[in-house]
């Protein structure tokens, strides 16, 4: 009997997809010179690797092995690719170099493009070293653009240049399990810039950065994130939009099931005074504050320069809920509705807040400006300029 089981068992792993970890043609960035002592450049050898990986057909695996750390000046990997899937195992650690007269592109570190089916996952580390960037020019230290199919996850990413991850004219895109570390006072180390990208989906990810945990830009839609834990940082926000007049659209974003600690802002829509376009279609639900300053931020008429101070237009916000979110703010202000005086929110939706004071014997209060919607539920604070 135990042998027949033996045997059922055997044929079962054989045959299941499930169990099958099957990585295709399998290339090594060894192969091809890598070195990994964390002090050669190994530029040219991934570069070399990719062309491989991205020319074969079928599913193809790039190997970067763990215990190695692979250091890397700026790098693209282009497609399309003749793979129908191309994975890439992060075993080991990625390192930014740190000499800057090496860089000739202070824009992207690592930087995918048109690359569709693309998988990336394996444990292992993406260190940006941006200490010695902070006060430099670098930007986007890992880019995608214009993949379709995009899986990221198990990683940890930390010390970017400035935003830890990109992803423009990207669709299909899931995120899942990463994270995201910067010191608090590390500037512009965004988390995830999402913009011109739809149906992206950040679940189950731990963000400690500078700036935004996420921030979702103009051209982007239908953005699931659940599960994420921001802190510190600058929240998930929707913008900024519409800077220098443009025209910018955000709509079906959702955010659920998400904690924030000790932010800056928690759940924040950010467009800029003068901006054309709207925000619609947008939920927060089931949030969790502990100790931050702007739980629930609307900044229709962002403007820190005082540029454009009598400009009518706005980028218009509507349909946008807040449900079940509670916590605790050091700010005394925890509802802040800042709307346009010409342009104005519509059909701002509260129901179920509960956002007490961090601070023992204080209360905290809403501030309102054109806003209007409703309250469907007792809120703490009261906000008086939502309809009952």
């Amino acid at each position: 009997m135990k042998a027949a089981i033996l045997t059922l068992f055997l044929i079962f792993m054989i045959a299941s997809p499930c169990l099958c970890n099957d990585l295709g043609k399998v290339f090594n960035v060894i192969s091809y010179g890598a070195v990994g002592n964390g002090k050669t450049d190994d530029t040219q050898a991934f570069a070399k690797a990719w062309e491989a990986v991205c020319n074969a057909n079928g599913i193809t695996s790039l190997i970067i092995p763990k215990g190695k750390i692979f250091l890397l000046n700026p790098v693209q990997f282009k497609g399309p690719c003749k793979a129908t899937k191309v994975l890439v195992q992060v075993g080991g650690t990625i390192a930014a170099s740190t000499n800057l007269k090496t860089w000739t592109d202070n824009e992207k570190w690592i930087h995918f493009e048109t690359v569709d089916g693309l998988v990336i996952n394996g444990g292992g580390q993406i260190d940006g070293q941006g200490s010695v960037w902070w006060n430099a020019c670098s930007d986007k230290a890992l880019h995608f653009h214009n993949c379709s199919g995009l899986q990221l996850s198990n990683l940890r990413h930390l010390n970017s240049q400035k935003n830890h991850i990109s992803i423009s004219g990207c669709k299909g895109v899931k995120i899942n399990n990463l994270r995201i570390s910067a010191p608090e006072d590390s500037p512009n180390t965004d988390g995830i810039d999402i913009a011109t990208s739809s149906n992206i989906e950040v679940l189950n990810t731990v963000m400690e950065t500078g700036d935004d945990c996420i921030a979702i830009n103009g051209g982007s839609s239908n953005i699931t994130i659940s599960s994420v834990t921001c802190g510190p940082g600058r929240g998930i926000s929707i913008g900024s939009l519409g800077k220098n007049g443009a025209f910018d659209t955000v709509e079906e974003v959702h955010v659920r099931n998400c904690t924030f600690k000790g932010t800056q802002n928690a759940a924040r829509i950010k467009t800029w005074l003068g901006g054309k376009g709207y925000a619609r279609k947008i939920s927060y639900e089931n949030i969790q504050i502990i100790n931050s300053q702007n739980p629930i931020i609307i900044d229709q008429n962002y403007n820190p320069n005082s540029l454009n101070a009598n400009a009518q237009s706005a980028v218009e916000i509507s349909n946008v809920t807040f449900r079940n979110v509670y916590g605790t703010s050091v700010d005394e202000i925890a509802v802040d509705l800042v709307c346009s005086d010409h342009i104005g929110c519509t059909n701002i939706v509260l129901n179920n807040i509960d956002i007490k004071s961090a601070i023992p014997g204080k209360q905290t209060i809403s501030r309102c400006n054109n806003a209007h919607g409703s309250t469907l539920s007792l809120c703490t604070p009261i906000v008086p300029c939502l309809s009952h």
